[in-house]
């Protein structure tokens, strides 16, 4: 479903955020601007489940580019595709399509963790099968997001099963790269620190509907996981920062590329746009912009500053 005409979107959206890579900085992007367009990706009973598309400026339909899809983070609870617009737009200056997926939560429609998955495999199938609509390559989607965002990242590219009811799974929900953001990658009591008994542990198991090794992404790494770059805090309170080590551990042991970028002194949620004077957003931007390059998502260098 269509909110507006690709070739009315493109018109009319704002050429600041999509200067040619070249001339792209932070100084010239506007981090604020809107989607080029937004459609809908799945119905499930009356709910719409939306992407935010960023495309490239000179972007035409018949284009094979590079594609990201961020899932936001929140706690599988609440939060917005708009947490991820900056990073969409910055990646669209330098000429991948880029996207931002809403999912169903908690606070809005009751779902549980499976439910947040099963969306998330949507998505990237949907992504996936609508290739050439979108002017993509269909063999270079990459996921992404930050904290439960950032689980369904890796979900998408370990989790077997947790598909939704009719869809074609021929077509596959797995993704070619993960760029995941403190992402919870082990769902279990002991790599949260956390009590087994305790309030807060048992709230969040109550809404996972599934036992937490079922859902880990780290205990589910094969040969088939795709390669991975994580951006994580140090001082990381609410992810210990252990869950990104053990992860990239596994990755390691499988001989799959997975790059841990660690950050001192820094906390939860600390790479986001209009935080501290946005030293973290640009710094995990510029390293996010070289895997993809090393992955051959993108070409040439970072235009950010």
């Amino acid at each position: 479903m269509f909110k507006s005409a690709f070739a009315v979107a493109m018109a009319l959206f704002s050429f600041t955020a999509f200067l040619p890579a070249e001339e792209a900085s932070t100084e010239s992007l506007d981090f604020k601007a809107k989607p080029s367009e937004i459609r809908t990706y799945k119905t499930i009973g009356d709910v719409e489940l939306e992407m935010s598309i960023f495309y490239p400026a000179d972007h035409k339909p018949s284009d094979q580019r590079a594609v990201i899809v961020f899932f936001f983070g929140g706690g599988w609870k609440s939060g917005t595709p708009a947490q991820f617009y900056p990073h969409c737009n910055y990646l669209a200056s330098r000429g991948m399509v880029a996207m931002a997926a809403d999912y169903r939560v908690y606070n809005r429609q009751k779902a549980q963790v499976i439910d947040c998955i099963a969306d998330a495999k949507s998505a990237i199938r949907w992504v996936r099968a609508n290739a050439k609509k979108l002017g993509i390559d269909p063999n270079r989607i990459a996921s992404g997001g930050g904290s439960a965002g950032g689980h369904l990242g890796a979900a998408v590219g370990t989790l077997s099963g947790f598909e939704t009811e009719g869809e074609d799974t021929s077509i596959s929900s797995r993704p070619n790269a993960m760029a995941l953001f403190n992402p919870a990658l082990d769902l279990s009591a002991k790599a949260f620190n956390a009590e087994i008994d305790s309030e807060r542990y048992q709230e969040r198991l109550k809404r996972q509907g599934a036992k937490p090794d079922e859902i880990s992404p780290t205990q589910h790494i094969s040969k088939n996981t795709p390669p991975a770059i994580i951006f994580h805090g140090k001082e990381d309170p609410t992810v210990p920062y252990s869950q990104a080590e053990a992860f990239t551990k596994r990755m390691k042991e499988f001989n799959i590329p997975c790059t841990l970028d660690g950050y001192e002194k820094e906390k939860h949620g600390f790479f986001n746009y209009g935080r501290n004077g946005n030293k973290a957003f640009v710094a995990t931007l510029r390293q996010l912009d070289l895997f993809l390059v090393e992955q051959k998502f993108l070409s040439g260098k970072a235009t950010i500053k």
